[in-house]
């Protein structure tokens, strides 16, 4: 400190102090600092019960480094555990059940399931709903699950069914509004098999022939007007032991007499050679068939 320092600061100590000197407190005093205390212990309380409730929210949602609650983040990605609810659209890549449990969704009206393209129009849409299951979709296919052949393929233009057995175990059978094409048709064991219009004609076409087969029952055809048998370029084969026509209706042959108006009735009688052919003999006084098997020989 130098002198002139010195003597200044000896002065000012040495003048004369005045009565009327008024001296300022600083600090926080009165109500004022018990406000602050009051308002930084309530900071505090707060500050321990949220630190509280955070310690508790994260025991109950059992958060830890790999994820929360039954949900966990692994590298192959998210894995729930238990039942899981969504109440907003979910956007997933793959979704996999566990091996030992079954994926099961859920949902109080139905389960829409929708897939769009990259543009974010509509391709296909499957809906399991209370009522029904419906699929809009250009093609729908049901495939196996061992050799992963088409056991059912629907489209616009056709629906296959690539199963080896079709089965139908309805009590009123299987309803066909247009045409049918299949190469076989079997029914049940001990189960008749019956195919029926009721209202309009029944038709089978095949290119090389039509085989219906009874092994251990009866054939029968019946209609309500005519059966007609026809061949146009081959023939009609009859293999039976015993081949009957029942049910024909008789007629009666009555001699023309002399001065009779009535011209003379002539009657042939169905004769059957041992090849199989038909033929018709007059049959005027008696059978005939057994003359008359030359014919068999030329015809």
């Amino acid at each position: 400190m130098t002198r002139e320092q010195y003597i200044l600061a000896t002065q000012q100590n040495n003048l004369p102090r005045t009565e009327n000197s008024q001296f300022y407190p600083v600090g926080i005093y009165g109500w004022r600092k018990r406000c602050l205390y009051f308002f930084v212990l309530l900071l505090l309380v707060t500050m321990i019960v949220n630190l509280a409730m955070t310690i508790w929210i994260l025991k109950v949602m059992n958060f830890t480094v790999d994820g929360m609650g039954n949900l966990r983040v692994t590298k192959n990605g998210i894995r729930l555990e238990g039942v899981s609810e969504f109440l907003l659209p979910l956007y997933v890549k793959e979704i996999h059940s566990r091996k030992d449990s079954p994926l099961v969704l859920q949902s109080d009206r139905n389960v829409t399931v929708n897939a769009r393209n990259h543009m974010g129009q509509l391709t296909g849409q499957l809906t399991v709903g209370a009522d029904a299951v419906e699929a809009q979709c250009k093609k729908f296919e049901v495939r196996g699950s061992e050799d992963d052949s088409v056991l059912f393929s629907a489209d616009e233009d056709e629906i296959i069914i690539g199963a080896n057995r079709l089965r139908v175990t309805g009590t009123e059978g299987a309803v066909f509004e247009h045409s049918v094409e299949t190469p076989h048709i079997r029914a049940e064991p001990s189960q008749d098999l019956r195919l029926e219009s009721p209202t309009r004609s029944l038709t089978m076409e095949a290119p090389k022939g039509v085989h219906i087969s009874a092994i251990a029952g009866d054939f029968k055809a019946t209609c309500r007007k005519e059966l007609l048998l026809q061949s146009t370029d081959g023939e009609i084969f009859l293999n039976a032991d015993t081949i009957r026509l029942g049910n024909l209706p008789q007629g009666s042959f009555s001699p023309s007499t002399p001065g009779s108006t009535n011209p003379r009735q002539t009657v042939y009688e169905l004769c059957v050679c041992p090849s199989g052919k038909l033929y018709l003999s007059p049959a005027e006084a008696g059978s005939t068939c057994q003359t008359s098997s030359n014919v068999c020989l030329w015809s």
